[in-house]
């Protein structure tokens, strides 16, 4: 019979399912007004990136992925842009610094493409030319807060 029925074939074994992705908050800011746009275009953007998990219940974790984009002319700030894109995923039987390693790097990783072209749309919206954001290698990132860790405990 358990042919017939995949569930009972993997219960047991670790699943992860993506739930639901949306946009858990969201805001722009163009403090200079229309005096950003008689500037010859040359700004500084900086990117600050923030995660964050919670459990929802025994299998099922909110992730929510902040981008912070702030682009300066000379030191007046053109515009700001800030997302928190969210998702609930379903993870279960994995071990602890599987699950880990799965909320940290494998989700945000999922999550980065939607908050990437939601700034990009606010930022032509606030009609600035479009902004590109480079890949984020999360893994690397998992990792040097790793390290940051351990020197700690040391």
């Amino acid at each position: 019979m358990t042919e017939n029925n995949p569930g009972a074939q993997q219960q047991g074994q670790p699943q992860f399912a993506l739930q639901r992705i949306y946009v858990k908050d969201l805001s722009f800011e163009a403090p200079l007004g229309y005096t950003a746009f008689q500037k010859q275009w040359n700004p500084k953007v900086q990117l600050d990136l923030n995660t964050t998990n919670t459990k929802i219940d025994e299998q099922n974790y909110e992730v929510v992925l902040t981008l912070t984009v702030t682009a300066k002319q000379d030191e007046d700030t053109a515009f700001l842009v800030e997302v928190q894109q969210a998702g609930i995923f379903g993870a279960a039987g994995f071990a602890q610094q599987q699950l880990h390693q799965i909320l940290n790097m494998m989700c945000p990783n999922i999550l980065f493409p939607y908050a990437r072209e939601t700034v990009d749309s606010l930022v032509l919206r606030g009609s600035f030319p479009p902004l590109m954001i480079a890949p984020v290698n999360f893994e690397a990132l998992y990792q040097q807060a790793l390290a940051k860790q351990q020197q700690k405990v040391n």
